[in-house]
């Protein structure tokens, strides 16, 4: 489909931003990363491996000793999805539920976590032919991107939507918890020093709160064949 781009999409948490990403890469057959999935990774390691304690604590100086030690990919599946794999194990579960969801804000706030990822990512799009969101794709891990995106909704809608799916997928949670937890996240992604969430200058901007997932689809690929001229 012509000389291959980057596209760059990011968005607060269950915005549905990695929907949009995953769908239109399949469409055109580029490779989707998603980063989002690698700071739960992180996250999910220092979880089981004990360094951040009950109250939230992160014991940061032996995280980033661990790092280097710790390889993050992605494996497709036969129904077109694909899971992260987590130094050869699949995690793609674990990563998903509520335990990580509540500490992976912090663990992605510490800047040598930040610089080791943004370093795999650059890695994985040199050779261009890829989708991925997450919070600073636009503005740091890719700021010469052909195609920007930055995706909104409200915190109600995105917390119903993330209610739904880990519903669906039989997690014993409740819309209250998920919404705060929404909440205090787009509090820590707006505001942490290091590579904080901002819509990119050249990004446009998409409020899908009232969308469907088929609306903003043909949104995205118009989208991409403006840019593409395809």
């Amino acid at each position: 489909m012509g000389t291959p781009i980057i596209i760059a999409i990011d968005g607060f948490s269950s915005s549905g931003k990695s929907t949009m990403a995953r769908r239109l890469a399949s469409r055109i057959g580029y490779r989707y990363i998603d980063s989002g999935a690698m700071y739960r990774a992180v996250t999910l390691y220092a979880l089981e491996a004990g360094l951040i304690t009950s109250d939230g604590t992160i014991d940061e100086d032996s995280l980033v000793t661990a790092l280097p030690h710790l390889q993050i990919d992605f494996e497709p599946q036969a129904d077109g999805t694909q899971h992260t794999m987590l130094n050869g194990i699949d995690v793609e579960d674990e990563i998903r539920r509520l335990r990580v969801s509540n500490a992976v804000s912090p663990v992605a706030a510490i800047p040598a976590v930040r610089h080791a990822l943004v370093d795999m990512q650059k890695e994985m799009g040199k050779t261009k032919g890829i989708v991925m969101d997450g919070r600073d794709i636009g503005t740091v891990v890719f700021p010469q991107a052909e195609l920007k995106i930055y995706v909104d909704a409200t915190a109600e809608t995105r917390a119903q939507r993330r209610f739904k799916e880990m519903v669906e997928k039989g997690a014993q949670v409740s819309y209250e918890d998920i919404l705060a937890n929404v909440v205090h996240r787009d509090h820590i992604d707006t505001t942490r020093s290091e590579s904080p969430l901002r819509r990119a200058d050249d990004a446009i901007s998409l409020d899908n709160s009232r969308m469907t997932i088929e609306e903003q689809d043909e949104w995205l690929l118009n989208q991409f064949k403006r840019v593409t001229g395809q």
